[in-house]
């Protein structure tokens, strides 16, 4: 018969199943939403609404108008550069689609 093991703390239980099923750099993706108006700045945040990233790395965007989403994809490199910041690479594209801004 073995020793009982010491119960594990929630975090430390987490922790491991967070690792143990990939969603680390789902997270990480994530942060890019949280991250946009911060990345881009009032006066864009104002005009956009960060909406989600898919698996590959592209962030959605819903624009106000097509001149923005013109505008913004001329800027895109440095938004990428801002979003990702010291993790290179962490989101791929960013795919504008014109829209309220008060729709999910």
């Amino acid at each position: 018969m073995t020793a009982p093991r010491k119960p594990s703390t929630l975090s430390d239980a987490l922790d491991a199943w967070v690792t143990k099923h990939g969603m680390i750099k789902r997270f990480d993706l994530a942060v890019a939403v949280a991250d946009w108006s911060d990345a881009v700045g009032p006066q864009i945040a104002a005009v956009t609404r960060a909406l989600s990233v898919t698996p590959d790395g592209t962030l959605m965007v819903r624009v106000a108008t097509h001149a923005w989403a013109t505008e913004l994809g001329l800027m895109a490199p440095r938004i990428l550069t801002r979003l990702n910041g010291d993790k290179r690479g962490r989101v791929q594209h960013i795919r504008w689609q014109v829209g309220p801004l008060d729709q999910p």
